[in-house]
């Protein structure tokens, strides 16, 4: 592709893009998923950035990775945004905060505590970070026909990952109900928002943050049942963005 043709930070094409995306943070999970699709075919290929495109039940759907971390993804969410995508969902992995909720659980974002570390420097800090409606209530339709244990409710996204000698606040959340934490949709929702943009995020549990992570040794999500919970999440999230009417 001609260098003028596609963005500088992800290679993706500056115009001819499907509207919607779905948004991952593993570059084999974006290929993973592109398997699933009708006519699948890679578009791009930079970095942590890798994107696909297909059709999904007929609706045509963008595929791209973003890597870990709010500041690098949101570079991603930029370069769809100003292609002229107007509906990107997130499909990651998370820690939970609260008892009763399992690994392979699905969470389903209505709102994200901003500590990702980059919407600080852009917008003021006490700006929202919510989903768009339509996209929450359509996960949530398609968990239920897809039998996919599920919360909704709000997440907590941390540019930190394993804790230092700093007090992040974890006690708080934990006491005001925030479900599960993970790194980039605070980035991802705010983004959306100034832009006119709608977006979400399902979020898969891949073990128990409540007591943080203290060393390298304390998280594991490569077991099966977070592997299940993926897939569930894979047809949840396909299906609500093939469901979603056309932005008016």
């Amino acid at each position: 592709m001609n260098p003028d043709e596609s963005f500088p930070v992800t290679g993706i094409a500056k115009s001819g893009l499907p509207t919607r995306a779905l948004v991952v943070g593993d570059p084999f999970r974006a290929e993973r998923i592109s398997r699933l699709l009708t006519d699948a075919r890679e578009i791009a290929h930079r970095r942590e950035y890798r994107s696909f495109r297909g059709t999904w039940n007929g609706t045509e759907i963008v595929v791209s990775s973003h890597g870990v971390g709010g500041p690098g993804a949101i570079c991603l969410f930029q370069e769809l945004m100003d292609a002229g995508v107007d509906t990107i969902v997130r499909l990651g992995t998370a820690g939970s905060l609260q008892t009763g909720i399992e690994d392979g659980d699905l969470i389903i974002a209505e709102s994200c505590v901003r500590d990702d570390g980059v919407t600080q420097q852009l917008v003021p800090e006490s700006y929202p970070a919510c989903s768009a409606a339509e996209i929450v209530l359509e996960l949530r339709r398609s968990a239920v026909e897809n039998a996919a244990p599920h919360q909704r409710g709000v997440v907590w996204t941390r540019a930190a990952f394993y804790p230092g000698v700093l007090d992040l606040g974890l006690k708080s959340y934990l006491e005001t109900g925030v479900l599960a934490i993970e790194m980039e949709l605070s980035a991802l929702l705010v983004l959306a928002s100034t832009r006119g943009v709608r977006a979400g995020g399902v979020l898969v549990i891949d073990g128990a943050a409540a007591d943080d992570l203290v060393d390298t040794t304390g998280y594991d999500p490569h077991r099966a049942i977070v592997t299940e919970g993926v897939d569930r999440a894979i047809a949840v999230t396909l299906e609500a963005l093939a469901a979603l009417p056309e932005v008016a």
